[in-house]
């Protein structure tokens, strides 16, 4: 019993001692110092508190915005999915890009764009001979081509005889590029008819 007190007497002396209070002290400090170097080192690694603010690439052809975004330690990657040819935008230039111009990212970020296509896409021509002009005009117009010139001809009605491209006869069903321009011959409604290939 003496020798059970007496253990607990001297760890009680130990614990209130001198040298116990410096390790613990120092123990502390050192797992203080210990965290303090992890979460810098997490920070660097991680880029927590880096932040790029990303440049406007719109319009830029693809080999000028790679090489800005290599100067901010960004990365460039286009998407494969096709976008409508936009006019107001330069061939291959880019003319969509996420995330936005002014947005920030941290150092390495992928920034993805899309590419303007070399072109409008080519289109067939809609079967619009024997329809009215009031008919056939809309459906041209809505399926991407322009309205040319109108030509009048004899004729009892005031169909569509033909269709017209540069000045060539136009078959329907033909593919021609979005927004070309097709001509029309129409009939006048006169009752009186002549052969168109004479």
């Amino acid at each position: 019993m003496n020798r059970f007190i007496n253990f607990f007497k001297g760890l009680f002396k130990f614990v209130y001692s001198k040298t116990f209070l410096i390790q613990v002290v120092l123990a502390v400090a050192l797992t203080v110092i210990l965290c303090f170097l992890a979460l810098e080192w997490l920070d660097s690694t991680t880029n927590h508190d880096q932040r790029i603010v990303v440049p406007s690439l719109s319009k830029k052809p693809i080999d000028e915005a790679q090489a800005l975004l290599e100067e901010k330690d960004l990365r460039l990657k286009v998407r494969e999915d096709s976008a409508s040819f936009n006019p107001d935008y330069p061939k291959y230039s880019i003319i969509e890009q996420n995330p936005a111009p002014g947005s920030m990212v941290k150092e390495n970020r992928k920034i993805y764009v899309t590419l303007n296509p070399s072109g409008y896409r080519k289109i067939e021509v809609p079967n619009v001979v024997q329809q009215t002009r009031r008919q056939a005009e809309p459906l041209l117009v809505a399926s991407g081509f322009k309205i040319g010139k109108i030509t009048y001809q004899p004729n009892m009605s005031d169909q569509v005889l033909e269709l017209r491209y540069k000045g060539k006869t136009l078959k329907p069903g033909t593919m021609l590029m979005k927004t070309s321009t097709i001509d029309l011959v129409v009939g006048d409604g006169s009752g009186r008819r002549i052969n168109l290939n004479q």
